[in-house]
């Protein structure tokens, strides 16, 4: 297949542009391959709808149109065989202030809220941001052959932690940042039994939803629920690299939990939206499904050489299978340092930017983004190769 879009060659340059992963960085010459942020254009449909949106010249305050609701359902009922309607939805600016007001809306001070760790740094804050307790339910690593490794759910302690009556969440990341999981239908299934059984919610974050790589299929959790409660948080943002424009949306079922939602999100104050948000999510939902397709082939490409990069160059270091996201995780143990470390040396010295992955909840591993074009790619792991081929034993 040809490709219309030059994912190569069509990357502008963000220094200089008030971006934060890339104006962060302490020198210009730092490649930075760190926060989950593509470097590449937005789907040309997404530009040009913003461009006509600029063109009007008045930003006043927005009320989301019908339009809106359309694509957003039209969106995922094609895509992914999930069907919702419109008075399901609570639109806010994005996922993390999503998670924040569901976690104050379900529980009470001091209420556990469990997670499974490695994951997500944003959760960890917005459990501890309202009051809440983490409640970490491992992942349960699983060796793979030529150096590579995956992660599975520790289900039996799972029942166990939501089984205390004041553990009222269980916060899934579907699919799973860092671990690279694109977790099955059977996986979710077994979730929703066991916090159904228990009468604990399920809140997935489904932002990563679009960017699963060949042989995996996303599902949505809403998909196999069946009795449990849940909550859904999405947005277009991670697929076509729009972050910026502040636009997520919370989808619940339950009309008395979306209510509570809904007055926790007045009370945090995030529910109002800007109408380039608006308008970027009608323009990726509804035009933007051939770019993403070929944005996804390019994502898997760069996987590809970045497996063949650390096979040939970084052999001692395991990383995880990539089943969805763009992130690498990479155990770091062989070196004899922490990922904290790690990432300190390979900026001051080295000019590549990572994670360390103490912010996921364990500092032995790094996390790598490989969204951005594949030269760039190349230069960076070749920097992180410098560096950490010296510190292994």
């Amino acid at each position: 297949m040809i490709s219309r879009y030059d994912f190569d060659n069509s990357a502008p340059d963000r220094r200089g542009t008030a971006s934060y992963k890339w104006d962060s960085a302490p020198s210009d010459d730092v490649i930075p391959l760190w926060v989950a942020d593509m470097d590449f254009r937005t789907a040309p449909a997404v530009v040009a709808a913003l461009r006509k949106r600029v063109d009007h010249g008045v930003f006043g305050y927005v009320k989301v149109p019908d339009e809106y609701y359309e694509a957003l359902t039209g969106w995922f009922a094609s895509r992914h065989g999930w069907q919702f309607s419109r008075e399901d939805v609570i639109y806010t600016s994005g996922v993390v202030p999503a998670i924040s007001a569901i976690i104050k809306a379900l529980c009470n001070h001091g209420d556990g809220v469990v997670v499974q760790t490695p994951v997500y740094n944003c959760f960890f804050s917005s459990i501890r941001n309202n009051g809440c307790r983490v409640v970490e339910n491992r992942l349960i690593r699983e060796e793979l052959s030529e150096g590579q490794f995956t992660y599975r759910i520790d289900f039996d302690n799972l029942e166990q932690l939501v089984a205390a009556p004041d553990c009222k969440i269980l916060l899934l990341c579907n699919p799973h940042n860092p671990a690279g999981r694109c977790w099955s239908a059977e996986e979710l299934y077994r979730i929703a039994e066991i916090c159904g059984k228990h009468g604990t919610t399920v809140v997935s974050d489904e932002i990563h939803c679009e960017l699963t790589m060949p042989g995996f299929s996303f599902t949505p959790f809403a998909t196999v629920a069946g009795e449990c409660s849940y909550v859904v948080c999405n947005s277009p943002s991670k697929a076509f690299n729009t972050a910026g424009l502040q636009i997520a949306n919370i989808i619940c079922p339950s009309p008395s939990v979306r209510a509570a939602i809904d007055r926790a999100i007045n009370i945090n104050e995030v529910c109002d939206v800007n109408p380039f948000g608006v308008v970027g999510l009608i323009a990726a939902y509804k035009d933007g499904a051939t770019w993403l397709d070929e944005l996804r082939a390019y994502l898997y490409e760069n996987y590809l050489t970045f497996r063949s990069f650390m096979e040939k160059e970084l052999p001692q270091l395991p990383y995880s299978a990539l089943e969805a996201t763009y992130l690498a995780w990479v155990d770091v143990r062989p070196t004899g340092m922490r990922g904290e470390e790690i990432e300190h040396e390979l900026i001051n010295k080295h000019g590549v930017w990572v994670n360390a992955g103490g912010m996921y909840g364990c500092d032995d591993y790094i996390r790598i983004n490989l969204a951005c074009p594949r030269n760039r790619l190349l230069e960076g792991l070749r920097r992180m190769a410098e560096g950490i081929s010296q510190w292994l034993k």
